[in-house]
This record gives structure tokens, C-alpha cells and sequence, in this order.
């Protein structure tokens, strides 16, 4: 499919669901998909390529393939020409469903090398692209890399072993962190479990309370605050002990910061204004000691992400004032996609809290721009969109009624 077909394609899927008085929700339960897969079908991200999968769509919406596209076969072929690129983490959801490499506990084999330099550059590239919410690519990259890496970390040399277990346990937060903001936390809660246990075998501690972190955002999203805040909790006060504050190093202080911040948001989705507000003091007085913006397992912890999540934890609290002014003097410019349309949305929240559907709006669609994901399948971005053309009524500007299509965010 050329992009032109794709949109063609997907305004075509968009059109027969309306008819059909069905949103992306309901029709993407009825075919077993996600509704984040329907959703880039009809904006021409995502190909439908296999005869299979056309069909599939087709009986959902009541027509035959050839009535939802004309140039498709009347028989399916032998053999496929082209493999369907999925857009969401079904693939990586399926890695994760068992153990990776159950051949490996049987078969007793003499250590192998492995090209760990290779397997390295792929996990950087696993969250280059976990950063930018690129979920169709991470799927598909994730579908072999994560067996490689278990099978790797049991059969290298001993000498090498300790350095696959770390990269496997970064590749575990990566799709934990992927998990969250595709709202599936149910998986994010395995694979950060999965980081947890290769951290420890990997030797390097720090990663283990990088991966709880990982998991505590995986309750928040199950809205298991209680255990969000253990597991949290109980990570801090361990770190907190081990490294003294005269001594801790900058790894140390990512680590310990970003947790501050988790406890910042369990605590503002509580209500528990008082916690919420020690907990975000304490995470500035973390990034004042490291005193620049990192990236120390991909935690992007520093000032500026401080300030980023005090954002948020003020848009939780309803102090839209607040969020507002801090939000609007960020330099955001060196941090990732992701983080960048995270302020946006948030911002875009706090306008809402104001009514003020203008600015809200525009802050939304330059989130949309930096991450369509992100907007497009945020529990709370949608609920923003939502509430924006409720409030507005008839008067809701065109663009706020094409965003709600967009991310299916309609009354």
C-alpha cells in the first residue's frame, strides 16, 4: 500500500464504522484488536496487508473484503507477499506470554560467545524508540530480540553473561515502560517483574531499583496505589540507607529521584495533597544535588523532568494555576519526544481545568504533533479531548471535533 492507499484505505474502515454506529473501542473489541491498532489503520499509519486480517476487519463491519477493498482476492493466496507490521504491542505481549527460550532449559550446551556489542546497539535502539512512542517498530524489534538476549545471557561465557542479563533487564523496562503508555499494565507488570530478576542476575543493583520503578508505574496504572507505594517505598528506604548523601553517585541520585517522583503522583492520585507535595520537594532537592538533566536508565531524571512532573502532579491536584505557570517557562528542547508531548498534554489538561478550550486545545495538537500515541491512546488525554467538546457544545471549534475523531475521544 502506497501512503495515498493507506489513507484512502483507512478513511474507507473509518466511514463504514460510523455507519455502523460503532466507536474504535467497540469495534476493535468485536475483532480482537486493540483500539491503538484500529486508530492508526484509519489515519493510514498502519497497513492491512494480509488477506486474513482484511477479512477480519471486513466481518466486523458487516461488508465483504472486495466491498472494503475493491483490489483484494477473491480466494486467499498459498503464500502471503508481504507480513503486516503491527501497531501496537501484540507481538511483544506474546513474547512475554511464557517463558522466552523453554529449549534452553534442556538442552545443556557448551557457552557460546555472543555479539554483545550488537546486542547492545539494539537495545539502545529499543528505547530510542520507546522514547519517541514508536510502538509499531518497537513491537517488531522486540518479537526476536528479547529471546535472543534470554538464550544469549544463559549460553555466553561466564565473562559475559553479567553484561547480557543488564542489557536484557533494560529491554524488560523499555517494553514495561511501552506497556503503561499503551495502557496494557497488566503486561507492564510482568515485564518489569522480568527486569527485576535479570537486574539481580546481571549484578548491577541500581538496575533492580530502576526496574521497581518500572513496576510501581505499572500499579499506578492498575490503580493498586497501595502497592504502588510499597513497592516504591520500600526501593527508596533501601537506597536511601546504602547511599549516604555526601557519597551517592549520579546513578544513585537518577534512581532515588525518580522514585521521589513516583511516590509524588501515587500520593496526588490518592488526594493526598500534603505526601504529594513532600514527595516533589524531595525529588527537587535530589535533581538540585545532581544539578543537570541525565538519562541514567532511561529514567530522564534531572530539573527539568522535575518540573515536568510537577506539572503533572499539580494537574492531578487541580491546581490548573500552578501547572500553567510552571509548564510554560520549561525549556523542554533537549529532552525526548515523549517527554516533550507529555507537557504539552498536561498542559493541555490544565487548560481544561480552566475552561479555556483555546489554549487547551492548542496544546493538544502540539502534543499530537510530537507523539500522535501518546494523544491518541492516553486515558487521560482522551478524556481532556472529551470534556473540552462538552463543554464547548455547538461552539467547539473544527479542529478540537477532528482531534476527538482522531483519538476517538467523541461524548
Amino acid at each position: 500500500m502506497t501512503p495515498e492507499e493507506r489513507r484512502a484505505f483507512g478513511a474507507r474502515v473509518a466511514g463504514l464504522r460510523e455507519e455502523r454506529g460503532l466507536t474504535q473501542k467497540q469495534l476493535a473489541a468485536e475483532i480482537g484488536r486493540t483500539a491503538s491498532w484500529l486508530s492508526q489503520v484509519e489515519r493510514g499509519i498502519q497497513p492491512v496487508n494480509r488477506l486474513d486480517v482484511l477479512r477480519l476487519l471486513a466481518d466486523g463491519l458487516g461488508v465483504s473484503v472486495q466491498e472494503l477493498r475493491a483490489d483484494a482476492p477473491a480466494q486467499e493466496p498459498a503464500e502471503e507477499p508481504t507480513v503486516e507490521l503491527p501497531n501496537d504491542l501484540d507481538q511483544a505481549r506474546l513474547v512475554i506470554s511464557g517463558h522466552a527460550v523453554p529449549e534452553v532449559i534442556l538442552d545443556a550446551t557448551e557457552p557460546s560467545p555472543a555479539n554483545v556489542e550488537e546486542i547492545q546497539r539494539a537495545v539502545d535502539r529499543v528505547w530510542e524508540l520507546t522514547h519517541a512512542n514508536e510502538f509499531a517498530e518497537l513491537s517488531s524489534l522486540l518479537g526476536p530480540l528479547v529471546p535472543r538476549i534470554e538464550r544469549a545471557a544463559r549460553t555466553a561465557p561466564p565473562n559475559e553473561q553479567g553484561r547480557l542479563w543488564g542489557l536484557l533487564s533494560r529491554t524488560y523496562q523499555a517494553l514495561a515502560s511501552a506497556f503503561v503508555r499503551q495502557d496494557e499494565a497488566d503486561a507492564a507488570w510482568v515485564a518489569a517483574d522480568r527486569a527485576i530478576r535479570a537486574a539481580e542476575q546481571s549484578g548491577n543493583t541500581l538496575d533492580v531499583f530502576a526496574s521497581v520503578f518500572r513496576l510501581s508505574q505499572a500499579f499506578v496504572r492498575l490503580k493498586h496505589l497501595d502497592q504502588a507505594e510499597h513497592s516504591a517505598t520500600t526501593a527508596l528506604n533501601a537506597l536511601e540507607r546504602h547511599y549516604e548523601r555526601a557519597s551517592a553517585d549520579p546513578e544513585a541520585l537518577s534512581v532515588i529521584g525518580a522514585l521521589h517522583l513516583a511516590l509524588a503522583l501515587i500520593h496526588a492520585r490518592a488526594g493526598d495533597r500534603p505526601r504529594a507535595r513532600q514527595e516533589m520537594k524531595r525529588a527537587r532537592e535530589v535533581a538540585g544535588r545532581l544539578g543537570e538533566d541525565r538519562n541514567d536508565f532511561n529514567l530522564e531524571f534531572g530539573p527539568t523532568n522535575v518540573e515536568i512532573q510537577a506539572v503533572s502532579i499539580a494537574v492531578e491536584l487541580g491546581d490548573a494555576g500552578e501547572a500553567i505557570e510552571v509548564g510554560t517557562e520549561l525549556d523542554t528542547s533537549a529532552l525526548s519526544l515523549e517527554r516533550r508531548a507529555r507537557l504539552n498534554m498536561d498542559l493541555g489538561r490544565a487548560y481544561a481545568q480552566r475552561r479555556q478550550v483555546g489554549e487547551a486545545m492548542g496544546s493538544l495538537l502540539v502534543a499530537e504533533e510530537l507523539s500522535p500515541d501518546l494523544i491518541h491512546t492516553h486515558v487521560a488525554a482522551r478524556d481532556t479531548i472529551r470534556e473540552l467538546l462538552l463543554f464547548a457544545g455547538r461552539t467547539a471549534p473544527p479542529e478540537l471535533r477532528e482531534l476527538a475523531d482522531r483519538a476517538d475521544a467523541r461524548p
